[in-house]
């Protein structure tokens, strides 16, 4: 007899043990809706590759077997009987629970089918005593509206029956967690209700390569063409737990399967400084270490790796018809990729989308901290720190939580919190899956909140502005505006908007957005490479000695400084192009003034002091010239692989401030000379409308290119001979002038006789509503704005669009 099992029997149930690959998603109630859909897929995707790790699972009537046989339900109604009279507190009542569970005798026979299907596994698999996986699955865990992170516990590295006993032991004592009591009676289940299964699955030797989490939308904005994987060294709980900031890839999932392309649109290379490991040592089965400066400074997966689990995340996703939360491992000793779990988003696809809101601050203060930004929301207050869970009874209800990390523990008090800051985790951790359901904001990762942030501080929390998010000292103003997308009215000129943020890339898609009309690609240049790209090609040149050592580390884990550019450009843009695919995406090549240009790292040694730069070596005339080719070249080479290598075909690329039209030939010539040739391959070549010139020679340049976009602000400036900058002439400068309309007008008419679009992306429509009701009035094929007044002007468009209608 094996110690903790009782062999007097109460009624034993038909089915105590069953194999996985047994199950079905239907079996929910049987084995809970982890064990169910590990089931599902082993027998429904197994033959398409999708390779998931053996095992079995003990059933929901093994659980109630267990306590009828101690007879344990009149005591565990007792426990929550006292704790909802407030005669007990949340922890009294769990810790009691847990123990009447943890001292009870396994019932013979349940013990008995645990072994006997732990021996049946590891003599399929030729292995003696298999190392095993030991995972709960409660009945009412990772349904389609109810699914929470880590409620239940995970056991890894379990090898031997008293272990694997043991194990089971303890995963049933795990159903009255406080975190689980918590969620059960905010969600209003019977705790008596819920059951437990335990899954047993063959550990994958993932301590040898690395395992992560993803998701197939992106856990941001609920935009369903992404798939996002992270990656971390070692087993799967440290980046579930959100203890390291972990690799993170996003891959245009309409493109996973098409072998002409390599669909990822972002490589972000996590810290990763820690790894838990298997341990054979003493009774803990696992230890955590600290990763090597190589894989520091190493992604956890190959291109091919992340494709393959993208295909599966796809596959999964149409199997269950619905967005997927989903845990995969590599082994490192064979190399292959595994699928561990499966579970319903339940956040982002629980949103209907029949409002979208946006946060904005009215103020700005100190920064005190920036991390990754998980949603888009701000909220203020007060911080309060917590170090250790040992201190979580003394957190402030409504305060923000500020810790240096969360785990399942950490729920109850996380549920009463304004927001989350932590100093270690990405976005798909822990605290940031959790933050999420609760629906409240968090900055992750921080590295140094609490060390930063002192406790009681007022703070505000900013999700609003992008991927980064920030900690502001004090109370900060801000507003909450609520777009009804359903109430939005059609029209029919081209709404489109401008961007150069790819953090922000997928923030709009629930609009009526009709593509990017300016997507700016020194905007990529100055925030996420920040290098000067003349200085990356000519290292040598560069003499200020603090630039070089800030480019060496921006460039550090690429084989070249021009790779480095070339490859950030390229992600950069494709993530953009990826949020509207198909519709297009407008990308200006770089038109930086040469004092801009000297901002960047490095930039000081290639640029020229300019008394006027609005009216020098700007936009078209840079391209051709010896003093910018090379960096031009590098421009170039991105597009292509934006274009060809990562697949997003809808990128129109234009050319700014062309001044002439042989300066338009040299530039279209340079472009030719590095694969970017008019037509081939679909590409459309653009032109900015902002000089008198262009105007004036329309039907010359509409020979040469594509379409227009005309940039108002330029136009303005040149026609009015009124410096956009000067306080002093603000009152002149005006794109309502006659002047400026009757040139637009003039434009718009002969470039649509050449057979040619036009459109605008300039500010003035959307800050008034006449010179809306102006384009539309002149038939222009599209507006592009900024996203924030995107819906201010549909609502000009439209009116404008019926008083035409009815003229």
């Amino acid at each position: 007899m094996i110690d903790g099992v009782a062999r007097d029997q109460a009624s034993q149930p038909a089915r105590l043990v069953v194999a996985l690959d047994e199950l079905r998603a239907t079996d929910v109630p049987l084995v809970g809706g982890k064990n169910a859909s590990l089931g599902e897929m082993l027998h429904e995707l197994k033959s398409q590759g999708i390779r998931v790790p053996d095992g079995f699972a003990t059933t929901a009537d093994a659980y109630r077997y267990l306590l009828s046989a101690a007879d344990l339900g009149g005591q565990i109604a007792e426990a929550i009987g006292a704790m909802r009279g407030g005669r007990a507190t949340l922890a009294d009542t769990g810790e009691a629970i847990r123990m009447h569970l943890l001292e009870a005798d396994l019932p013979g026979p349940l013990a008995d089918a645990i072994v006997g299907a732990y021996r049946d596994l590891g003599r399929r698999h030729g292995i003696a005593r298999p190392s095993v996986a030991v995972r709960s699955s409660a009945t009412a865990e990772d349904l389609p509206d109810a699914s929470f992170a880590g409620q239940q516990e995970t056991f890894l590295n379990v090898r031997g029956e008293r272990a694997l006993l043991e194990a089971c032991r303890r995963c049933y004592a795990s159903l009255f967690t406080n975190r689980a009591i918590s969620y059960r009676e905010a969600k209003g289940f019977d705790h008596q209700s819920v059951a437990l299964s335990i899954g047993v699955q063959l550990m994958v030797r993932s301590d040898l390569a690395g395992s992560g989490v993803m998701f197939t939308l992106d856990p941001e904005t609920g935009f369903p063409n992404v798939a996002v994987v992270s990656a971390a060294w070692g087993l799967g709980e440290t980046v579930v737990q959100g203890s390291v900031d972990p690799d993170i890839f996003t891959v245009f999932k309409p493109l996973a399967n098409d072998s002409r392309f390599v669909p990822i649109v972002e490589h972000k290379l996590g810290a990763k400084a820690q790894k838990m490991i298997f341990h054979q040592g003493g009774s803990a089965r696992t230890k955590t270490v600290d990763t090597s400066r190589i894989e520091r400074a190493s992604f956890v997966l190959n291109d091919a790796e992340v494709l393959q689990l993208t295909r599966w995340a796809v596959l999964i996703e149409q199997h269950y018809g619905r967005p997927m939360d989903i845990e995969w491992a590599k082994d490192g000793e064979t190399q292959e990729l595994f699928i561990v779990q499966a579970r319903p988003e339940t956040v982002q696809s629980a949103r209907r989308g029949e409002v979208v809101r946006t946060w904005h601050l009215k103020e700005k203060g100190p920064v005190l901290t920036t991390g990754a930004a998980v949603g888009d929301m701000i909220c203020s207050g007060e911080a309060c720190i917590i170090r250790s869970p040992a201190d979580i009874g003394s957190f402030r209800d409504g305060s923000i939580l500020v810790a240096e990390t969360t785990d399942p523990d950490w729920v109850p008090i996380m549920r009463r919190a304004a927001g989350i800051i932590t100093d270690h985790g990405g976005t798909t951790s822990h605290a940031a899956i959790v933050s999420r359901e609760l629906g409240v904001p968090a900055v992750v990762g921080t590295g140094d909140a609490t060390s930063l942030i002192a406790d009681g501080a007022e703070i505000t929390l900013s999700c609003g502005e992008g991927d980064i998010g920030k900690v502001y000292a004090g109370e900060l103003a801000y507003t909450i505006d609520e777009i009804a997308v359903a109430d939005l009215p059609h029209v029919h000129t081209e709404l489109m908007i401008n961007s150069g943020d790819p953090a922000q890339a997928f923030r709009w898609w629930r609009l009526p957005i009709q593509g990017v009309g300016l997507a700016r690609m020194e905007f990529i240049v100055s925030t996420l490479i920040k290098v000067h790209p003349m200085a990356l090609i000519h290292p040598d040149q560069v003499t200020d000695e603090n630039d070089r050592r800030a480019i060496d580390r921006l460039i550090a884990g690429h084989s070249s400084g021009a790779d480095f550019f070339v490859e950030t450009l390229a992600s950069g843009i494709a993530k953009i192009a990826a949020g509207q695919m198909p519709k297009p995406v407008i990308v200006r090549l770089s038109d930086f003034k040469t004092n801009e240009y000297r901002h960047l790292l490095g930039g000081a040694a290639f640029e020229p002091v300019e008394a006027n730069p609005m009216l020098g070596f700007r936009g078209a005339s840079r391209y051709a010239h010896p003093r910018y080719r090379d960096g031009f070249a590098l421009e170039c080479r991105a597009l292509r692989r934006a274009r060809e290598k990562l697949g997003m075909t809808n990128i129109i690329v234009m050319v700014p401030f062309c001044r002439t039209i042989m300066e338009a030939e040299a530039v279209l010539a340079e472009m030719s000379r590095h694969g970017l040739e008019r037509s081939d391959g679909g590409l459309q070549i653009y032109m900015m409308c902002e000089i008198p010139s262009n105007v004036v020679l329309a039907e010359e340049f509409s020979q040469r290119f594509d379409g227009f976009s005309i940039g108002s602000n330029d136009l303005t400036q040149l026609v009015l001979g009124a410096d956009r900058d000067s306080d002093l002439l603000s009152t002149l400068f005006d794109e309502r002038d006659p002047a400026v309309l009757r040139t637009i007008s003039d434009f718009i008419r002969r470039a649509h006789a050449a057979g040619r679009k036009v459109g605008i992306c300039g500010q003035a429509p959307s800050d008034h509503p006449e010179f809306a009701a102006f384009l539309v009035g002149e038939k222009i094929d599209s507006i592009s704005l900024n996203p924030d007044s995107f819906v201010r002007t549909l609502g000009h468009v439209a009116k404008a669009e019926a008083t035409f209608a009815g003229a």
